[in-house]
């Protein structure tokens, strides 16, 4: 069956046999027997079972629990009123989230258009001042001429 194995020897191995400890058992003490006074003589019955056999016992009476009181129905209105209550906080709450938002990006295009107020303020201050430092005229180059102010340089 195992061809690949029956050459080798089989290892004889030391077996540890370990035994359970047993506990000695606990020592209970026998519940006390109350006597108990019943307010009234229960009743014997008896069973007649299908093979004709009588059983007789005492009927166990099982114990009934305390009738739960009936919780009055809540009124439809009362639902919709209390829904219509966390619907209107919860829109509330997105209008603040709206208006805080719509703040937020207002501030913001308000800075870009300052931004680029200053830094076309700046590009035109740079162009006056720079254009005041020539003391030529315009400048006009046509086919390689340069016409500079009546002159002509060819």
């Amino acid at each position: 069956m195992y061809a690949d194995h029956a050459h080798e020897v089989p290892v004889q191995r030391a077996v540890e046999v370990h035994q359970p400890t047993p506990y000695p058992p606990a020592t209970v003490a026998p519940a006390p027997v109350v006597p108990v006074q019943p307010g009234t003589v229960p009743a014997v019955a008896s069973i007649v079972l299908p093979d004709g056999r009588v059983v007789t016992g005492y009927a166990i009476e099982h114990t009934r629990p305390e009738p739960v009181t009936v919780k009055p129905a809540v009124s439809r209105t009362a639902v919709n009123v209390a829904l219509g209550g966390v619907g209107f906080f919860a829109v509330c709450g997105g209008l603040l989230l709206l208006t805080s938002f719509i703040a937020a990006l207002t501030a913001f295009i308000t800075q870009l258009i300052i931004l680029a107020a200053v830094i076309f303020g700046g590009w035109i201050a740079v162009q006056i001042f720079s254009a005041s430092g020539h003391q030529g005229g315009t400048t006009v180059n046509i086919r390689k001429a340069t016409f500079k102010r009546n002159h002509f340089h060819g």
